[in-house]
């Protein structure tokens, strides 16, 4: 690899992570030696790119900072073609035709020599499910809710079929194979829930805004999933040992 080349590489290194990240890290994924990475550091400081570092915690570049728009290479040319066709399949339908713009932009930016990767792709994300859920709301609303940090009314009927009015502080959206999650802070039971979009029956999009931000809310689901995995696998673990005695 040209040092050249091996320079922007650890810029979009840098640029796709929002925090710190080790030397020993960058090198990993570089394929090359510790001290190089900081040789190569130090080499961007030079040009007035802002890096930032501290011992035992990481490098990060500074908000704000970006090189001028660079060609795809043909392995993110593929990621884009799978990620847009997989949603094309699976996605509500005003996320699916944003998929197909999506192809069609980049398209129009790509020389002719990799126009074909994109446009001819061998690559494919058809949906095999044939008990696809059909949703009876316009997802697209529940998507904007997300983005505005604003409160959603639904009902809601859960896997018994038992119906429920909530108001729900929608902050983020799974997409599984089959079906949509909405992952949402549950005012009736003052935590968080998982809704899938295809239970919905109705659902009215509120002007109010939700009390709080939606990245700290994001992260407190977080915690909490990871504590309820951890004590899933101490439960696993416990039933294995005590099968064994």
């Amino acid at each position: 690899m040209q040092r050249a080349e091996r320079l922007l590489d650890l810029i979009q290194g840098l640029r796709r992570r929002r925090r710190p990240v080790t030397a020993e890290t960058l090198a990993s994924e570089l394929d090359v030696s510790v001290r190089t990475v900081y040789r190569d550091i130090a080499a961007l400081l030079r040009q007035g790119v802002p890096v930032r570092g501290e011992a035992g915690i990481g490098y990060v570049l500074d908000a704000g900072f970006d090189l001028p728009p660079l060609m795809f290479s043909p392995d993110e040319i593929e990621a884009v073609l799978v990620g847009m066709r997989w949603l094309s399949e699976r996605a509500d339908p005003t996320l699916a035709r944003a998929a197909e713009d999506v192809v069609s932009k980049v398209a129009a930016v790509l020389p002719a020599h990799l126009r074909p990767i994109l446009l001819d792709g061998a690559l494919f994300a058809p949906a095999y499910c044939k008990d696809m859920v059909v949703d009876q709301v316009d997802v697209a609303a529940v998507r904007a809710a997300i983005r505005n940090g604003r409160k959603l009314e639904i009902s809601y009927r859960d896997e018994a079929g038992k119906s429920s009015s909530r108001v729900i502080w929608p902050i983020g959206l799974t997409f599984f194979e089959r079906v949509r999650m909405v992952i949402a802070w549950c005012e009736l039971r003052q935590a968080f829930r998982h809704f899938r979009t295809d239970r919905i029956a109705e659902l009215t999009a509120r002007e109010e805004r939700y009390p709080a931000r939606r990245a700290d809310l994001f992260r407190r689901w977080q915690k909490e999933e990871q504590e309820v995995a951890a004590r899933r696998a101490l439960e696993q673990q416990a039933a294995v040992a005590a099968s064994v005695q």
